[in-house]
């Protein structure tokens, strides 16, 4: 992991007796984590010799802050025998009320105090507490493979609104007791109830995501798109939540315009603060990030505002947020995605840019507790295989080519995380509205009796050194009418790989599966064009043949 953040790791650990003090509170008093009371977890590292967690998870984070249950606490398990999705059908089946409490094998924080609410000085060098105390103040540095960070825009904006930290307190430099902020969340990025302006004749998700080119600068908003109570006074404090986030295309990044995606857990705060929330977020575990971001269940002001990873540093978001009446379905969700990640991190399975990425490894989960979210089709397998055969001839690399299959073949929900946030949207729109045909499952009829709002969220980008983004790209093909024709021209942020150690390998991870370089379509037209060949060449042998035949017989 990066220098910096390993110093002020170290400097954590010297300083934790600070933490109860006026100004900060332990990560551990802070209310909630998603779903989960936060007392229920203990503040560590990745070094834990005394943690339930799996050594494989730990692994990860040698020298990050997570939380990790308590020891009095239940875990998620996982099956050493099945695969992921395997693992969660046969799990649904028999799960009891202490599976579903069951707590994630970590949640990465990467601090561990918070300041619940203070006010940064338009210098950017204190903070004010509510009681008018003021506190020296200071932010992380920036990760050297980091292209952009924090500047003047990003202290301008910040220090016009109430906000929430999350860092550590030190001695600065001058011997002066500092906070030091790695996440700052803007308090009055709300969620409270209001009336239902249901989207209009013309008016789609897709239409909220790319207004004004995906809204990298336009204000933060909230719009219930329905409700099953006309009272805006009504009360959702309290109440669980389930959320499909959507994270917009890069303003720099050319592999990048299809965004990201997650799902999103946690419980409605009197005050609408929806921090605190748990998103669920996949990455690819064998490089590393130019921002430093692990795979991870994750807070959502860490998610969205980490000053070096937050997701909102660099793009625009759209998150789906639907109220429930009661919390057995996102309880369902987090149990279930608890045990995808103790098999993710096992390696298992791997992260798969077309197949398993942050979209499909989401929504296959969802598939696999019985939501039979509607699928949209591929690019079709003629088009991938004639694809393969012009890359792999002009490139003359089969993997290459093998890429571009999987992406034009692969289902567009489990593809593009654009696709998954407009059909799980689409869908629970008309679940809760009786507007879809088919026979409902026990998931879908839970969907269906519980969701009391469905409520759009636009987040906009936090003014930053870096490019603004844009809204996500909704097929394969918008993305290669996007990105560079000349693939030399792409904008590409280089990552190191990170391998996966062999003695944390057992199980499923010793026999990993592999996709073959030369898919079944490919050899299945190669064969037939094999078979047309030699059916041209044998005919044409017969009419020489012939016509050898019918000289001798006029010569003769």
């Amino acid at each position: 992991m990066q220098a910096s953040h390993s110093r002020l790791f170290a400097l954590m650990f010297s300083t934790l007796p600070m933490m109860t003090n006026a100004m900060a509170i332990d990560a551990t008093e802070d209310g909630w984590l998603g779903l989960y009371p936060a007392s229920t977890v203990k503040l560590t590292n990745g070094n834990c010799h005394d943690c339930k967690t799996i050594p494989q998870a730990l692994w990860y984070f040698q020298k990050e802050l997570i939380a990790v249950p308590a020891d009095s606490q239940p875990i998620a398990g996982f099956s050493k025998t099945e695969n992921a999705q395997q693992d969660i059908k046969s799990w649904a089946t028999q799960a009891s009320q202490q599976d579903l409490s069951a707590l994630p094998p970590l949640v990465w924080l990467g601090s561990s105090q918070v300041i619940q609410k203070a006010t940064i000085a338009q210098d950017g060098k204190k903070i004010v507490l509510d009681n008018g105390e003021q506190i020296a103040f200071g932010i992380v540095p920036k990760i050297s493979t980091n292209l952009s960070y924090h500047d003047a825009s990003s202290q301008k904006f910040f220090s016009r609104r109430p906000v929430r930290l999350r860092g550590e307190t030190s001695k600065n430099t001058d011997g002066i007791e500092q906070f030091t902020a790695r996440t700052i969340w803007p308090l009055d990025f709300q969620i409270t109830a209001k009336s239902a302006q249901p989207l209009s004749g013309e008016e789609t998700l897709q239409t909220l995501v790319r207004a004004n080119h995906g809204g990298a600068q336009s204000p933060y908003q909230t719009r219930v798109l329905w409700s099953r109570n006309a009272d805006q006074n009504q009360d959702w404090g309290g109440k669980a939540v389930l959320g499909v986030m959507l994270n917009g295309a890069q303003g720099d990044d050319d592999e990048a315009h299809g965004g990201h995606f997650g799902i999103v857990t946690g419980r409605m705060e009197a005050d609408g603060n929806w921090s605190r929330w748990l998103v669920n977020n996949f990455y690819n575990l064998d490089s590393y990030s130019e921002k430093g971001i692990i795979a991870a269940v994750t807070p959502m002001d860490k998610y969205l505002m980490d000053l070096n990873n937050g997701q909102s540093f660099y793009r625009p978001s759209y998150m789906l947020v639907a109220v429930m009446k009661d919390a057995s379905v996102p309880q369902q969700y987090q149990a279930a995605i608890n045990r995808v990640y103790n098999h993710f991190y096992r390696h298992d399975f791997v992260y798969h840019g077309a197949q398993a990425n942050c979209a499909g490894i989401s929504v296959d989960t969802f598939r696999s507790l019985g939501w039979q979210l509607p699928e949209r089709g591929n690019g079709g397998l003629l088009k991938a295989t004639a694809t393969y055969f012009y890359v792999a001839a002009t490139s003359g690399s089969l993997k290459d080519a093998r890429k571009i299959y999987d992406y034009i073949s692969t289902e567009d929900t489990v593809l593009n995380p654009a696709a998954a946030f407009d059909a799980m949207g689409i869908d629970m729109l008309d679940l809760v509205q009786a507007k879809t045909s088919r026979t409902l499952t026990p998931i879908e009829q839970q969907l269906s009796d519980d969701i009391e709002a469905l409520i759009y969220v636009h987040i906009p980008q936090i003014p930053s050194s870096r490019a603004f983004g844009q809204a996500p790209v909704y097929s394969f093909d918008e993305y290669l009418k996007r990105a560079p024709a000349d693939h030399s021209q792409w904008k590409i942020i280089p990552v190191g790989p990170r391998p996966f150690p062999d003695e944390l390998r057992d199980g499923l991870a010793l026999d990993p599966a592999k996709t073959a370089l030369v898919p079944w379509t490919v050899w299945l037209t190669s064969a037939g064009l094999l078979l047309l060949i030699a059916l041209g060449i044998n005919k044409l042998l017969k009419r020489k043949r012939g016509k050898r035949q019918s000289l001798e017989i006029t010569t003769h």
